[in-house]
């Protein structure tokens, strides 16, 4: 039987990342088209599957069920993600679900279990930065042995602004995530332990927790602490470097030219995560894509990242709000994984 060249995709929420994926879908990558759109908002489905050549449906379940949806993209807000990525384990189908995988350690659970009574893996979770050159380039150095065992990594994920919906602890669960996983996937170590301290708050704070300093202590000993700063203005910046035992590491300068005028130096700054990593988002669902049209889902974070992700979330919340070092226990991870 010949394998299917083109992917028949459905997406679950329209807001921004789910339109920019379907924009991405539909003028960028090539083999996937999207078939089929679905939001809580009827209204705004059906203007954006009109203007994807796609069709609308009334609900996420239904557009899971439909025949004509090979593979589902959940993009809905994430009190949402356990219902659908369970509906599509049961109809045995491929989901790229945006993080997280859910709000829950409960709920990554019973994810989990049904993934593993499927007997394969079905789940990606859209931790991209596993994805991007910079970060890519900076793993293959490390293992390389060329700076020796890494032993403390200096991490800063600074954001311009943020919308008036969020809330203090979303510094954690929506920002500071990415580097959860980011360096669980680094290093290859699960989160042992965090720490959350607190400097003195920033002008431009209003009510949230900004900056945050978290200290995240690896099972094999490597030490990381990560800047959160979600109120800086100046633009989009995420900065990393890894010291080792015989050298360091760090990400580049993502700005793409430096002006010379004037007796300075400049070189522009990311207004926001789709000047950073638009390419790597292209990257990532390129992947993704591929994987599936050759018969599976793998070699991206799964299931098992979705849930340690959520786990230590959850413990670095508690650091925030009691100001303690909180250890982090995971589940026994299944062999599927």
């Amino acid at each position: 039987m010949t394998a299917p060249t083109t992917l028949r995709v459905g997406v679950i929420g329209t807001g921004m990342i789910g339109r920019d994926h379907i924009r991405r879908m539909t003028t960028v990558l090539s083999g996937i088209a999207v078939v089929a759109v679905a939001d809580v908002d009827p209204a705004v489905a059906e203007r954006v599957a009109a203007e994807a050549g796609a069709v609308a449906f009334p609900d996420g379940l239904d557009l899971i069920a439909a025949d004509s949806v090979d593979a589902v993209l959940v993009c809905s807000w994430g009190g949402t993600h356990e219902r659908y990525v369970l509906a599509a384990i049961a109809a045995g189908k491929p989901v790229f679900c945006e993080k997280p995988l859910a709000t829950t350690e409960k709920a990554c659970l019973r994810i989990m279990a049904a993934e593993v009574a499927h007997g394969s893996r079905l789940v990606q979770v859209g931790y991209m930065r596993r994805y991007d050159a910079a970060y890519l380039a900076m793993k293959q150095l490390l293992e390389s042995g060329a700076i020796g065992a890494p032993l403390m990594m200096h991490c800063a994920h600074r954001n311009a602004g943020v919308p008036a919906f969020y809330e203090p602890e979303n510094t954690i669960t929506d920002t500071a995530v990415h580097e959860i996983d980011m360096v669980r996937w680094m290093f290859g170590s699960e989160i042992a332990a965090v720490r959350v301290l607190r400097p003195r708050a920033s002008r431009n704070a209003g009510d949230l927790p900004d900056p945050l300093l978290i200290v995240l202590e690896l099972a094999n000993g490597v030490l990381v602490d990560v800047e959160i700063s979600v109120n800086v203005r100046y633009g989009y910046d995420i900065r990393g470097e890894i010291l080792g035992e015989d050298g360091t590491v760090s990400l580049g300068d993502p700005g793409l030219i430096s002006v010379r005028r004037a007796g300075r130096v400049a070189t522009p700054v990311p207004a926001d995560w789709r000047d950073r990593f638009g390419s790597t988002y292209d990257v990532e669902l390129r992947a993704w894509a591929d994987s599936v049209l050759g018969g599976g889902v793998s070699g991206g974070p799964g299931t098992w990242d979705g849930y340690a992700a959520a786990v230590v979330s959850d413990a670095a919340v508690r650091a925030l709000r009691t100001g303690e070092r909180i250890e982090v226990t995971l589940a026994e991870r299944p062999g599927l994984y």
